[in-house]
């Protein structure tokens, strides 16, 4: 949107009202009787400084304060931000123009009324009525209420500015600000420094030849070296060296690799042994108590692992004990069969009470135990409840998949694919839209997406007096303890404990 509100704003043809102010639009049957209620909303949100959301909560707070009869035929429209909010109700309708194409809103389709907040950049903006007409382009509306079917705001045709004499100097007039120095005031530039492309440790600076004429003054240059200087290496003076010593021979340091792994020659502390000797014979000594064993097998390992321990005989021990789930024996887990109905797979870890809970979490979200994770090991399972969302009504929702929130969620295509559960919300003031918020479970997370709504969505940080407004189509994060605030005047809280 521009300063201008919609830019070029021409009236339709019709028998209705039109309205005009403070970059806001606002059609309407004149036979409405909420028509003055509408136009007195108009000119106190323009006075106000407010934006088209504004305008909206406004309108529907009228709307629903007529709402004995048929829906009142109007729609109304205002800039926000780039976007434009717009709220059509009975038979008028609405256009948005932006470059991805065009939004059609039309009150008939609602049972009530209609809002959406379309992001920008918006190039027209349509509001009508039944039977209005196309406009003139030579007839313009510049503020105020006239008679008409509707309202076009096309912001690619802006009005000329006025000509008139130009306020300030022209550049060419103006004069030159840029950064001056008095020719007798500037000093030559001081000579070229030869200096090598890296420092030299072990070399002293060789002496520069002295150029002639007069010198300027010293100029500190600044180092060339890229390493910080803590680590910097300077050059020390030869008088100041200390005196050469020989080197020292290297003491003997054993292969990196073992003698035993391929190596064609003995290691040099064998001599001249081709290979190690070997190890005495141990000593049977006859037992009572001793039972025969199958084919020897039994004391065939047993001698094969007595005497020293060989570091090169990486045997596993036996698993002592009945195996738990951390023993994946045979199939692979993420391919095991899942019992576990619709709910997700996710990682997490057990307390010692077999509570199954998410790997972030230092204490369990179910028996309030503390979680050791250097002793835990996650694992794929059934992701359990996240916990509840309580409405200010006492309605609890579990959160065990998606939900949408709205004034008339039953037709929405995500409760319509299947992949969220309708929650229906509604207010007294009309704050809430039709498809106004959805609770997107992500792992671990609850994340809350805006869809559009105009009276927006605002959360509350748990400790935080303060309430934020989220950014529409955009997934936030809330943590336990949030509050929520749908419209204008519905809340809910989000509870995590699943005791």
């Amino acid at each position: 949107m521009t300063d201008q509100g919609f830019g070029v704003v021409r009236p339709l043809p019709g028998n209705g009202l039109v309205a005009y102010e403070g970059g806001l639009l606002l059609v309407c049957d004149a036979n409405e009787a909420a028509a003055d209620d509408l136009l007195n909303a108009l000119r106190e949100t323009a006075a106000s400084g407010g934006d088209g959301r504004a305008l909206a909560r406004r309108a529907a707070q009228v709307l629903a304060a007529n709402m004995a009869g048929d829906p009142a035929t109007c729609a109304v429209a205002g800039p926000v931000g780039s976007g434009v909010a717009v709220l059509v109700s009975g038979s008028a309708a609405a256009t948005i123009g932006t470059p991805s194409g065009e939004t059609r809103l039309a009150g008939s389709d609602s049972l009530t009324w209609a809002d959406r907040l379309v992001s920008g950049p918006v190039e027209r903006v349509e509001l009508s009525l039944p039977g209005a007409g196309h406009p003139h382009p030579a007839v313009r509306l510049e503020s105020g209420v006239v008679h008409g079917g509707g309202l076009v705001g096309d912001l690619t045709d802006r009005p000329a500015a006025p000509a008139s004499a130009p306020s300030r100097h022209l550049t060419s007039e103006m004069p030159n600000t840029a950064y001056h120095i008095e020719p007798d005031l500037m000093q030559p530039p001081p000579a070229p420094v030869e200096r090598p492309p890296y420092p030299l440790i072990d070399q002293p600076h060789a002496p520069q030849g002295q150029p002639s004429g007069p010198q300027p003054a010293p100029v500190e240059q600044p180092p060339l070296y890229s390493t910080p200087p803590e680590q910097q290496q300077y050059h020390t003076p030869p008088e100041q060296q200390a005196p050469y010593l020989p080197p020292q021979e290297p003491s003997y340091q054993p292969p990196e690799q073992s003698p035993y792994l391929g190596s064609p020659e003995p290691p040099p502390y064998l001599g001249s042994q081709e290979q190690p000797p070997p190890l005495p014979e141990p000593q049977q000594f006859p037992s009572y108590d001793e039972q025969p064993s199958n084919n020897g097998v039994a004391d065939q390992q047993a001698q094969q692992h007595m005497g020293p321990p060989d570091p090169y005989d990486h045997a596993a021990p036996p698993v002592l004990g009945p195996p738990d789930h951390f023993d994946h024996s045979g199939q692979p887990q993420d391919q095991q069969p899942a019992e576990h109905g619709d709910r997700p797979l996710v990682y997490g870890v057990d307390c010692k009470n077999d509570h199954f809970n998410d790997p972030r979490s230092p204490y369990c979200a179910v028996c309030g135990i503390a979680l050791v994770h250097r002793t835990l090991v996650p694992y794929k399972g059934p992701r359990p409840s996240l916990g509840v969302l309580i409405l200010d009504d006492g309605t609890a929702l579990p959160l065990e998949s998606d939900y949408l929130l709205g004034r008339d969620p039953e037709r929405a295509p995500e409760v319509a694919g299947g992949s969220a559960r309708p929650a229906k919300v509604t207010s007294p003031d009309g704050s809430v839209s039709r498809r106004h918020l959805r609770v997107a479970l992500d792992g671990w997370d609850v994340n809350l997406v805006d869809l559009g709504s105009v009276n927006g969505t605002q959360i509350q940080p748990p400790g935080d007096p303060n309430f934020y407004d989220i950014p529409p189509n955009e997934p936030v994060t809330i943590a336990p303890g949030t509050t929520v605030r749908v419209g204008v005047s519905r809340t809910l809280r989000f509870e995590a404990h699943r005791g």
